[in-house]
């Protein structure tokens, strides 16, 4: 698989990473295998978090005696120092490595989060020790909030900034990947495939081939899915003019049915969790369904099913979804999953 560079960081990876939340769903044994399918077929990325389960430790069984040449990549949700060394600490020990190649600050999508990433004393000073120790070779950030990337990007404080990228959710094309090229900040497109919702990987892919320098890392729970991927990578970039008829189809429809997770329609009267609510069906598809249909969730959907129906939501939304009706056709949706999934 070709390579490409990741920003000012000088680490060259494989123009496609593995993403780490999938394999939660399977066997220790499956997840292993899998995880050392993608290295067969030249994936030298690996990313996954201190919040996705078994993940870590089962990609550390699965790089066992193959680490060289491999780009690991971990995050952490922690704000407060102690907590974030701990998190950091067992990382090392769950990936079974000594040195982890991308330690990332997960999910800083408000001023508050980014404050307390960045206090004096805080997880960002703890990640600075750690990296010239030699532990960590490098220091990134995620995030689903534009305003807050596009800060954290000018900041010149991270080497990288994962942000969601796809065919819908394309506002990062506008102004966020440009100022990223930029900075020399490795951009990384997490949900190429929307979470699972956009079902066709040749043109999910051959869209985001026409950014350069731009790394989607994508969740796999299949060898077959990799493969695929791999094979659409390594074949020919220009669309067809039926998948272009076929792209425009998507987008006209989704365009108005797709949560970008902005939050722009917060804050809820009623207490909604809307954006979480609004991609369910993701959580459903890429997460454990112990974790999906535990208590916390269930919690999340019934507190859904007290919308009023007020309409602040809606008219908040920049993208013009039917916010509320979006929210009853998913708690009804996971309702019915729930429901099977108990049977």
């Amino acid at each position: 698989m070709r390579q490409v560079e990741l920003g000012r960081t000088g680490l060259r990876v494989s123009e496609v990473a593995f993403g780490g939340i999938p394999i939660q769903r399977l066997t220790d044994d499956e997840a292993v295998a899998v995880v050392r399918r993608c290295l067969d077929l030249g994936v030298t990325m690996l990313d996954t978090a201190h919040g996705y389960g078994s993940s870590e430790e089962r990609i550390g069984r699965a790089i066992a005696g193959r680490r060289k040449g491999l780009v690991i990549a971990t995050k952490s949700p922690a704000r407060e120092a102690a907590p974030f060394r701990e998190q950091m600490e067992l990382s090392f020990r769950r990936l079974g490595v000594d040195h982890i190649d991308l330690f990332q600050f997960h999910n800083v999508s408000t001023a508050e989060d980014l404050e307390k990433v960045l206090a004096p004393g805080g997880p960002l000073d703890i990640a600075r020790e750690a990296k010239a120790a030699g532990r960590i070779g490098h220091i990134g950030v995620t995030s689903h909030k534009l305003e807050m990337a596009l800060q954290m990007v000018d900041s010149g404080l991270f080497e990288t900034l994962m942000f969601p990228f796809n065919y819908i959710s394309d506002e990062p094309a506008r102004e966020l990947i440009p100022l990223c090229r930029a900075k020399g900040v490795g951009f990384i497109a997490m949900k190429p495939m929307g979470g699972g919702l956009l079902e066709d990987a040749t043109l999910s892919f051959k869209f985001l081939r026409q950014y350069e320098g731009v790394l989607p890392v994508v969740g796999i729970e299949q060898a077959a899915e990799i493969e695929e991927i791999v094979g659409i990578m390594e074949g020919d970039t220009a669309f067809t003019a039926a998948e272009e008829a076929r792209l425009a189809e998507i987008i006209e429809f989704l365009g108005t049915r797709f949560c970008r997770r902005c939050d722009y329609c917060q804050p809820c009267p009623q207490g909604i969790s809307i954006s979480t609510v609004m991609t369910i069906k993701s959580f459903v598809r890429r997460m454990p369904p112990d974790r999906v249909f535990g208590e916390g969730m269930r919690a999340t959907v019934a507190r859904a099913e007290t919308c009023i129906v007020c309409g602040e939501c809606a008219a908040r939304c920049p993208y013009g979804l039917p916010v509320p009706e979006m929210i009853a056709q998913n708690a009804q949706w996971y309702n019915e999953q729930m429901a099977l999934h108990s049977a």
